[in-house]
């Protein structure tokens, strides 16, 4: 048997030097040894902090992605066409997103995926195209991989029905007449049942709601189809528009439209809302508007001294308020924008000239004498 062999926790030999050995290695470890401990490497800490919220922004916005593919989308009504446009070299993303926005899918990952599985990311044909609220995803697809007619005709912002007629007539090649297109839009009440906001429009023409922009032509198009087209339009342009503030003042939808139709001819881009105001101002104060704009519509060029002195029922020098007829013409979202939300001004008059550079200066007074020292 071999001898014993004594175990220890210490070099120490007798117990009582072990003994104190343990106290003493117990005290040490309670002492704050910080300052000679090793320095430790940040660079490994910071580049795992760096990796996590690199990490955090990925999961976020896949969230987010995923949240607006599936989020709430208003769709149009079942049946309802809707003209969209793909332009040339637009991508899936980006013919997913025309689409959302007219009301047509809700959902656009729905889109691109489907695009996917059918091998039709490269096929989308660019062109103006019609669709119809209802339409299943692949039969959207379907459509817009069939190249459409390239004819289309402009609408340009402040035109009469009388001109929108005669670039019908010439775009269709004759095949819609402008008398035949001015006659489909004589009579507002007739498309009222469809379109809400022309109920104040009566039976007047659809004079101001011809909405001014790019619509596509075929050898099937027909007076009352292109209308349809131009008033659904007007309504998806105008339907985020608050109508509040005129509201207010005692206006109804139809005299909006009079009075934007007004503004579009008697003002520019910079000065729009400003010219609301002189309006709106005049209507408070029980003042004729004097828009030499209402007695072109009538005569069909500037109005001479002669012209503006002799009455009728558009002459806003003898009409008070916004009681003449009918709009003027189109007016553009932005006019229709500035009737909504006038600046708010003391201005009465204003008139406008060109400047030697030939740029069109505007000169807004509160008085009539201000306004006369003008021309003095």
């Amino acid at each position: 048997m071999s001898p014993r062999k004594n175990v220890t926790y210490s070099s120490r030999p007798t117990h009582a030097a072990r003994s104190a050995h343990a106290k003493g290695d117990k005290l040490f470890r309670t002492y704050d040894t910080s300052a000679i401990r090793p320095k430790r490497n940040p660079i490994p800490a910071i580049i795992g902090i760096i990796v996590l919220l690199v990490l955090l922004v990925i999961i976020v916005t896949n969230v987010l992605g995923a949240v607006r593919g599936c989020g709430s989308v208003k769709l149009v009504d079942k049946g309802t066409e809707v003209q969209v446009t793909v332009a040339e070299g637009d991508g899936a993303k980006s013919v997913a997103k025309t689409l959302i926005d007219a009301g047509l899918i809700s959902n656009a990952n729905e889109f691109t995926d489907r695009l996917r599985e059918l091998g039709a990311e490269d096929k989308l044909q660019p062109g103006v195209y019609t669709l119809v609220g209802g339409q299943s995803v692949d039969e959207i697809i379907q459509v817009l991989q069939t190249p459409v007619a390239a004819v289309t005709f402009t609408v340009p912002e402040g035109s009469t029905i009388k001109q929108t007629a005669e670039i019908v007539a010439e775009a269709s090649g004759g095949a819609i007449s402008a008398e035949a297109f001015i006659s489909a839009a004589s009579n507002a009440s007739t498309y009222a049942k469809d379109y809400p906001f022309l109920e104040d429009a009566g039976t007047n023409s659809l004079e101001g709601f011809l909405f001014p922009k790019t619509y596509p032509i075929d050898a099937d198009s027909t007076a009352d189809s292109l209308i349809r087209g131009m008033l659904e339009q007007y309504k998806q342009e105008t339907a985020g528009l608050d109508w509040s503030y005129p509201e207010s003042m005692g206006l109804s939808h139809y005299d909006v439209v009079k009075l934007a139709s007004i503004i579009e001819k008697e003002s520019d881009a910079s000065h729009r809302a400003t010219v609301a105001s002189v309006f709106y101002n005049r209507i408070v104060g029980g003042m004729p508007l004097q828009s030499d704009a209402t007695v072109a519509y009538v005569v069909g060029h500037d109005p001479t001294p002669e012209d503006v002195a002799t009455e009728n029922e558009y002459n806003t020098y003898f009409v008070y308020g916004l009681n003449i007829p009918t709009p003027i013409n189109s007016p553009s979202l932005e006019c229709l924008q500035a009737a909504c939300k006038p600046e708010t001004t003391n201005y009465l008059y204003f008139y406008f000239e060109p400047d030697s550079s030939g740029n069109m200066q505007y000169h807004f007074t509160e008085t009539y004498e201000d306004h006369r020292s003008k021309f003095e």
